[in-house]
């Protein structure tokens, strides 16, 4: 198949790539298109209308119709670089986690699995075949970082350190506030959060992506004219001005400027 560009290093174990699941992709297309300036790109029918979102002509991420039988509301799943994804769901099984879906083989593209890590969070493994993943990262309008959300934290670190060979870097370690990286301040790529005393009654652990922005607020405002709803409003942090949205379907998001 026609493959996006997807030729960036990506060390093992980091974000590689993130996938839309969407109940309307015509409606998922338009929206990220006008408020991110993505375009996208088809693939044969064979791929099962799994279309590439691209900025400037590099992957971004993949966009594909969710299905009823999937049980899985509208979000966005991230993807680990895995040298075997075969060992990699033996490894999860080894270290607390549950392979959700066994590896299988997307053509000459790659392999995936997806899992669900030893704190309850779906994440997914990908080998790389002909693609690698992300073509372009860490500029606005792109992915600059990816997180983690869980209340079994310890538990949660040490599975991705064994399982994807993190070389955790832990940023901040009290009471009001832990945080792991995927390695140290200047290759984090990826953060694990304690989200013990803040994740709301029925919210299961799950993963998030940030986008970068030129401006918070008013991407935010114009994600909210575009359909889209806001979930938590800017603010001012020591990491930046951070925000989050869902787009018109549910799938959440996060902005960081």
């Amino acid at each position: 198949m026609t493959a996006a560009t997807t030729e960036i290093d990506i060390p093992l174990g980091a974000p590689c790539w993130m996938d839309l699941m969407t109940s309307d992709v015509e409606k998922s297309v338009a929206f990220y298109g006008s408020l991110f300036n993505w375009t996208t790109q088809d693939t044969p029918p064979e791929f099962g209308g799994y279309k590439y979102f691209e900025k400037d002509g590099k992957a971004v991420g993949g966009c594909m119709l969710n299905q009823a039988e999937w049980n899985a509301p509208d979000g966005w799943s991230i993807y680990l670089r895995s040298d075997d994804v075969r060992v990699t769901a033996a490894a999860a099984q080894a270290n607390g986690g549950t392979v959700l879906m066994e590896p299988m083989d997307v053509a000459e593209n790659g392999s995936f699995a997806i899992l669900q890590d030893a704190g309850g969070a779906t994440i997914s493994a990908w080998q790389p075949g002909t693609e690698k993943g992300f073509g372009v990262m860490r500029e606005d309008n792109t992915p600059v970082h990816f997180e983690l959300h869980t209340r079994d934290y310890d538990k949660t670190v040490q599975f991705y350190r064994a399982v994807f060979g993190w070389s955790p870097h832990v940023m901040m370690d009290t009471p009001e506030f832990r945080y792991t990286t995927y390695s140290d301040e200047d290759n984090a790529r990826a953060g694990i959060m304690d989200a013990t005393g803040f994740l709301s009654e029925g919210v299961p652990p799950h993963w998030s992506v940030y986008i970068g922005v030129a401006d918070v607020d008013n991407t935010l405002a114009s994600a909210v004219d575009l359909g889209g709803s806001v979930i938590a409003a800017a603010e001012n942090t020591p990491y930046g001005r951070l925000a989050a949205a869902a787009d018109p379907t549910g799938g959440v998001f996060k902005l960081r400027g």
